[in-house]
This record gives structure tokens, C-alpha cells and sequence, in this order.
């Protein structure tokens, strides 16, 4: 938000803004306002604009982008709706690496042969961005959270057989990292769960014949993060919370909300971070309102992998104390499947999770949370046929 004088009014000029940009510990620069955003849950294919003149410095991007979010959307649209796959050469790295539902992958030629399969099963697909959250500039390069409603019908075949006819209406989350007009890393949850729940297949099914084959990609020391909870044998301890040390600091909050929820085990931290009347919407089309919705998946998750440890991976935001924030959060981690509650009898392995939330937040509270994890390549992982640890 900015403020303008009488004066400055008067003179055509704009006055300083109001607030700051914040950095984070990595020392990415944080927008202060909504300036540059989407409104929130718009679900446009195309953000309205001027596509005339800059929004913000773009040093090494084509010259028809405003600023990163119009980047984000515009290129989004033209590779999946308009089926200009070729364009991915232009806005990927040769070398870029992609996390998604089954695990990492490294190079273009990938990308581009999965993404012409992906639009011979749903040629109409329709791609309705609903938020980007960004941070950083055209120097130290951007970072952006994008997500996409997707609605469209299954008419082609694919990797789980003929075409079922039927609607998908599901929702994605994809975080990019972005220099000189190149994404040289990504992290996508394509919601695969959901995808096929909606398609009328048997998920576990599908998960355990994925596990079986050798599509399922297991992650490096390179893509997994160390646990805290996990280091040393030492006990965790809590992290302060927001309040009890000054002014409200987005990432030191973000990072006290996961490791006092997972690693310390004390689900009491949602009452305190997540606003009473919360709208939570969770992997595999989950949805939920109140803080014990939020504590139920929690619960769930820490059930099922009792030794579970989880590490934030990385934290980026937009906002102000007045307007309120849009904060991205990724995070990792490992456990062992010990519990019932959410994927059947124990089998004694242990997993790697990972997601991403996208946490709305006012007053201190988180009053909205759009979270996805990578479900379908955990139960890949839990269901393969080949022999099971013992429990």
C-alpha cells in the first residue's frame, strides 16, 4: 500500500511507501504490498492489465511481461492452453530440476515429452490461476507460488489407461524459481490423488503399480533436507512463538508453527496461530473449516508416522502489518510408517514427505491455507510389492 500526499497529488508523484521491504534470512527482498498480486481466489486464465508498460524491473525477460506475476500466468496459459509446448525452451532451464508427485527429475526434454502427454489426456484443459505469491527481484532472481484450478475432460489415454470421459476439477500448486526469464527449479504437486479419485481409479491401486515400476524416483541426500527432530537424539524444543519476542516476524512465525506442530508435537500451537473460523483445504480435494480440521490432518499425519520430522525448507511473503500477509511455505521430511490412521496396516517403511502451503494471514492468525503433499508418491512408496520392513 501507498501512501499519497496532497502535495504528491497535486505534482503527479507518489509519496514514499508506508512500509519497507522485509528480507528473509536468505536475504530475499520481500514486496511490502499488493501492488503487484492477482486478487485473491480470482481464477483468471489471463490477468486484466496494461500489457503496455512495466509494472516492475524485468533486466533479461521479453520484453511483453509487466512484472513476474503476469509472467507466471501469461506463460502458464500459452504452454498448456494455447499448446505452445515448444515455448517451455524459452522459459526453462536447459538444465532445470523438478520435484513433483513421483520424485525428481532433471533436464528439459522431460518436461516437455510429459507435458504433451498431459495435454493428449486433457486437450481442453483449462488453467485458472488463483493466487501467485512472489518475492525478490530481476538481480538475486524471483521466486513465485502459483496456484491453478484445472478443469477439463479426460478424453485421451494415458500412463493409467483409455480415456473415462469424465470432468476434473482439481487444484495445483507450483513453486519456480526464476532468473533472466528462465525457471531453473521447480516444485509442483500436481494433486495426482485427487486427479484420479475424480476419474473413478483406484488410487491405491494405481499407487502400488507406480511403486512397483520404475517411474518411482527415490530422492537423493541432494533433495532431502536433514531433520531437526531427528539430529543427535536430542529432544525437540519449542521454537518462540509470535508475540514473545517483538515485532511479528513472518518467517521466525512460519517456521515456530511447523516445528512446535510437528517435530514438538504440541497441536495446541494450531489454537494459537490459526484464526477460530479458518477455511483449510488440504491434498486429495481435502477441505475443512475451524482449527479442528487443521488438527485433524495433523493428528492423521503424526499417527500414521510417529517418528515424524519435518524441516521448512524455504519461506517467501508479501504484505504489511495493516493489509495482512500471503506467505509461501515448502517443507521436508521423513518418518516411518508405524500407525493406521491414514494408509492401512503398518508396513514398517519409511517415507519422504514434502509440501507446500500457501497461508493466508491477518491479524497474526492464519484465517485461509490452500496445503498440498506429495500423497500419491507416498503411497507408492508404502504399497510396492517388495518385501516390507518389519514393524
Amino acid at each position: 500500500m501507498t501512501e499519497t500526499s496532497e502535495a504528491g497529488e497535486r505534482e503527479g508523484e507518489q509519496a514514499a511507501p508506508k512500509y519497507a521491504p522485509q528480507a528473509s534470512s536468505t536475504g530475499r527482498v520481500m514486496p511490502a504490498d499488493f501492488s503487484i498480486a492477482l486478487s485473491e481466489g480470482r481464477g483468471a486464465t489471463l490477468p486484466d492489465g496494461d500489457y503496455s508498460r512495466r509494472k516492475q524491473s524485468l533486466r533479461g525477460f521479453e520484453d511483453q511481461y509487466t512484472d513476474i506475476v503476469d509472467y507466471i500466468v501469461r506463460i502458464t496459459h500459452r504452454i498448456w492452453e494455447d499448446q505452445d509446448i515448444g515455448y517451455i525452451y524459452d522459459t526453462y532451464a536447459p538444465g532445470c530440476r523438478v520435484f513433483d508427485d513421483s520424485g525428481p527429475r532433471h533436464g528439459i526434454e522431460e518436461m516437455v515429452a510429459g507435458t504433451v502427454q498431459a495435454i493428449a489426456a486433457f486437450p481442453n484443459m483449462r488453467h485458472y490461476a488463483d493466487e501467485v505469491i512472489w518475492a525478490g527481484d530481476d538481480e538475486q532472481g524471483f521466486v513465485t507460488s502459483h496456484r491453478a484450478l484445472n478443469i477439463g475432460d479426460h478424453t485421451g489415454h494415458w500412463r493409467w489407461g483409455p480415456p473415462t470421459h469424465r470432468r476434473l476439477n482439481t487444484w495445483v500448486i507450483a513453486n519456480c524459481v526464476i532468473k533472466d526469464n528462465e525457471i531453473y527449479e521447480e516444485w509442483v504437486l500436481y494433486n495426482t490423488a485427487a486427479k484420479l479419485q475424480q476419474l473413478g481409479l483406484d488410487v491405491a491401486a494405481c499407487a502400488r503399480e507406480f511403486g512397483n515400476s520404475r517411474a518411482l524416483r527415490p530422492y537423493s541426500e541432494r533433495e532431502q533436507t536433514e531433520v531437526e527432530r531427528l539430529q543427535g537424539g536430542r529432544k525437540p524444543v519449542a521454537l518462540p512463538e509470535p508475540g514473545t519476542s517483538g515485532a511479528f516476524d513472518v518467517e521466525e512465525w512460519a517456521r515456530a508453527l511447523v516445528h512446535n506442530t510437528y517435530n514438538r508435537r504440541d497441536l495446541s500451537t494450531i489454537d494459537r496461530f490459526y484464526a477460530p473460523n479458518v477455511r483449510w483445504y488440504g491434498t486429495t480435494n481435502r477441505q475443512g473449516y475451524g482449527r479442528q480440521q487443521v488438527k485433524a490432518m495433523a493428528r492423521a499425519l503424526l499417527a500414521t508416522f510417529p517418528d515424524l520430522g519435518v524441516h521448512v525448507d524455504e519461506v517467501y511473503w508479501m504484505g504489511n502489518p495493516d493489509e495482512g500477509y500471503r506467505v509461501s511455505l515448502r517443507w521436508g521430511g521423513a518418518g516411518t510408517h508405524k500407525g493406521y490412521s491414514l494408509y492401512g496396516a503398518p508396513t514398517g517403511r519409511q517415507v519422504h514427505i514434502w509440501g507446500m502451503s500457501q497461508l493466508y494471514i491477518r491479524h497474526g492468525e492464519i484465517v485461509e491455507e490452500w496445503a498440498l503433499f506429495n500423497e500419491f508418491d507416498v503411497m507408492a512408496q508404502l504399497l510396492r510389492d517388495e518385501p516390507a520392513a518389519l514393524v
